[in-house]
């Protein structure tokens, strides 16, 4: 009999209800105890959502970060946030977002860094990285993870608590000065230790501890410390399943095969090529787990070839098999069933968690019973999978021509860039350290409720264009108020910043509800990439006209670019994710060239998510970088030389891929860089960069306003490896999650600060 369990639920709610009550209790609009109800409530459904399931995981809902909650359950704090007097969930916002709530606040807390911020591997999901150094200790306090499985046990669920595993959690933490982070692990077991004994005397049986980090490149050392972690925890008073997902373990299938652990969950989406020669080393009494439902993609799995592939393994297995989703299902939305809106045939073609928790169940029916147990759930799911790959909607001849006519000039700017950045500094005249922001300003309750407005009818087209215009014309004045340098219209048309394109291009569709979590309360809602793509008409050119026309400073076109595009949609599985980013390529190329047309001198195209779109094995990244460099060049280089073009990448590790950065030849590069000290610049010990740069100085993603002192200091590393005539001074990211009473003051400083940096250059 095949199993059946999951790795992790979103965490959200269906409506969201775990970001509205975050930001109510930020804003000091409701009380701990009110966002802890909340809290409850959302586990309580979750858990029920997945009650026919043979085990169901706990540990896997978290208030801002499922890294963060390993942390703080480590006793591994910042030593900035200890010793803090209250509530330990309002400390753990201090780490999460640079200060706690208002009400801790006032009872002495004011203001701390907020922890670091990046990628969970190849996801969009962002988590706050560990902090250690030499004088790191560590000390359990595992109350919030046997509070909620004492939680699921009284509500009758199969609990299976989960936990991040020893060498990931060192893997993915920063050393703060010099220490090897392997140095740690003997420190660190004996409290892992403790924990899993503490959950065995709470009940529990199996313990999901999730290994991720074993699909990526290890040296021997790291090899060896799976090897020191799982022999030390062989002994504890429960089953442990080691949990991988997001790709392949190749040379480490021996080692894994090998742990003394109970069970073994692979990723059999992304890894399958993993599977018979695990079958082969696998000791007979361990379980594998396959991950058998995309955990990452909203397409529906097509049960029959599935069901070809999986029956003679469960024949092989038995009940050592079990089955779930590839990863957490952290990574798509909740329930398809909300989106009544959705293009019906679209919709037939998809699944969201709950449904994927329901393929689970018809495939276990199928293996247990046989196909006649569950046949009209396979003839349905036949069907859809049968129209969407017949779907004349899907395929345009037209656009696969183009692509096929692709040429390498069409990635060529016409001039090198000091030819170009002499014309450019000629039709713009700015300043040194010229000053500009990312592109989005505050998206206010006017904003958000003039949109609902106008999907709900209440109000027509010409009424919203005022609305925005209107706005647009604020954040004109502002920024000529604050003395900016190059300005931005805003953003305020723009729900988000990839769903704005592709609600305009042929080939997307968008879900109503769909929403997946970035970081903390940040939610997007990744458009649906269905079918081939085409640009039926210009998407930006009124808005930045209008704005242009405002105002005799330079105004810059915003565009998101072709692979971030691509990377935060949920894409075709039917073709290669580097066709589907030609077409976006080709689309965006048209907007680039009629923004030039239109007079617009500066145009950036964001391309914040190239690096999360890097395999997670460097064999890979080759291949990929250099089909992602050539759309952008695609899109980009097709303007004059006195044209700008800039770039902007936030929160990525991208000092090992710097020279395919510096082969988009964009003319100026915005990155982060304030959350990690200037620390993404080293790069540039090494390598000469040859355009502009704009290391952030503002780092948006925290409510505290930094000092322009902050900002010169900053400035002044960045200089040490980028001649001053090079660097720009701006936010890290955009300003849309913030409020313009933080936003004002933050400017203010920044603006202070370049100022302070001419004169000291300028003398």
């Amino acid at each position: 009999m095949a199993m059946t369990h999951n790795l992790g639920f979103p965490r959200i709610g269906a409506k969201r209800e775990l970001k509205f009550a975050l930001e109510s209790y930020w804003k000091g609009q409701s009380s701990i105890d009110d966002l802890k109800s909340v809290g409850a409530e959302l586990r309580a459904v979750h858990w029920r959502d997945q009650a026919g399931l043979d085990l169901v995981p706990v540990g896997d809902f978290s208030f801002y970060d499922q890294m963060l909650d390993m942390s703080f359950m480590l006793g591994n704090l910042p030593e900035r946030a200890r010793g803090f007097v209250g509530d330990a969930l309002d400390c753990y916002f201090r780490v999460a977002r640079g200060r706690s709530a208002p009400a801790a606040e006032q009872g002495g807390h004011g203001g701390i860094a907020a922890g670091e911020m990046t990628k969970w591997f190849d996801t969009n999901y962002h988590y706050i990285v560990p902090e250690v150094t030499a004088a790191t200790e560590f000390r359990l306090d595992a109350s919030r993870l046997l509070d909620e499985l004492g939680e699921a046990r009284a509500l009758g669920i199969a609990a299976k608590p989960v936990i991040i595993g020893p060498v990931t959690y060192l893997a993915l933490a920063k050393s703060k000065d010099t220490i090897d982070r392997l140095d740690l692990l003997e420190r660190l077991l004996p409290v892992y230790a403790e924990l899993l004994d503490a959950l065995g005397a709470a009940g529990a049986e199996w313990v999901q501890i999730d290994e991720p980090i074993l699909v990526t490149d290890l040296d021997t050392p790291w090899r060896h410390a799976f090897e020191v972690a799982y022999h030390t925890l062989k002994g504890a008073p429960v089953k442990l399943l080691l949990a991988t997902y997001f790709g392949e373990l190749r040379e480490h299938r021996y080692l894994v095969a090998n742990l003394p652990v109970a069970g073994l969950h692979l990723d059999a989406i992304r890894g399958r090529e993993d599977l018979m020669p695990l079958l082969n080393l696998l000791p007979s009494p361990k379980v594998l787990s396959l991950g058998v439902v995309d955990g990452r993609n909203i397409w529906k799995t097509d049960l029959e070839a599935l069901l070809d592939w999986l029956e003679p393994i469960a024949s092989q297995l038995g009940e050592r098999l079990w089955i779930a989703p590839s990863c957490s299902l952290l990574h798509v939305p909740v329930d398809l069933d909300s989106e009544r809106e959705l293009d019906a045939e679209i919709r037939s073609w998809l699944a969201f968690a709950r449904q994927k928790l329901e393929e689970l169940r018809i495939l276990a029916s199928a293996l247990n019973g046989g196909r006649h147990s569950v046949q009209a759930e396979l003839a349905a799911n036949r069907a859809a999978v049968a129209a969407r790959r017949n779907s004349s909607r899907v395929h345009d001849p037209k656009v696969k021509a183009a692509v096929a006519a692709i040429e390498p000039r069409l990635g060529q700017r016409q001039s090198p860039y000091t030819d170009r950045a002499a014309r450019q500094s000629a039709a713009l005249g700015l300043p040194r350290f010229p000053t500009t922001t990312i592109g989005s300003f505050p998206q206010t309750p006017e904003i958000r409720r003039t949109r609902r407005r106008l999907k709900a009818g209440e109000i027509d087209a010409a009424a919203y264009t005022g609305v925005m215009r209107e706005e647009i014309a604020r954040c004109v004045r502002e920024q000529e108020s604050l003395g900016l340098d190059v300005l931005v219209h805003g953003e305020p048309e723009r729900n988000d910043m990839v769903e704005y394109f592709g609600e305009q291009l042929d080939g997307y569709a968008f879900s109503r509800f769909g929403w997946v979590q970035s970081y903390g309360s940040r939610c997007v809602k990744p458009p649906i990439l269905f079918g081939d793509i085409g640009r039926p008409k210009a998407m930006t050119v009124d808005w930045i006209t209008y704005a242009q026309s405002l105002t005799d400073k330079p105004m810059k076109g915003m565009l998101t670019g072709p692979v971030t595009i691509l990377n935060w949609s949920f894409v075709r599985d039917d073709q290669p994710r580097s066709a589907s980013c030609k077409q976006l390529a080709l689309a965006m190329r048209e907007e680039v060239l009629d923004l030039e047309r239109a007079g617009v001198g500066v145009i950036q195209i964001d391309e914040a998510a190239l690096r999360e779109g890097l395999p997670l094995r460097r064999s890979q990244w080759p291949d990929y970088l250099s089909w992602a460099v050539e759309c952008f060049r695609i899109t980009a280089n097709g303007v004059a030389d006195a044209t700008q073009i800039h770039t902007h990448m936030c929160y990525s590790e991208f000092n090992d891929i710097i020279e395919s950065i510096a082969a988009m030849d964009a003319d100026v590069i915005t990155i982060e860089t304030s959350r990690s000290d200037m620390e993404l610049l080293d790069a540039f010990d090494d390598f000469a960069y040859p355009n502009e740069i704009g290391p952030g100085v503002y780092d948006i993603h925290s409510p505290n306003i930094p000092s322009d002192e902050h900002m010169v200091a900053l400035m002044q590393k960045a200089a040490e490896r980028i001649p001053a005539e090079r660097l720009w001074v701006n936010p890290d990211c955009g300003l849309k999650t913030r409020q313009w009473d933080e936003v004002i003051p933050a400017l203010t400083e920044m603006v202070a600060a370049a100022k302070r940096l001419r004169a000291t250059v300028d003398g």
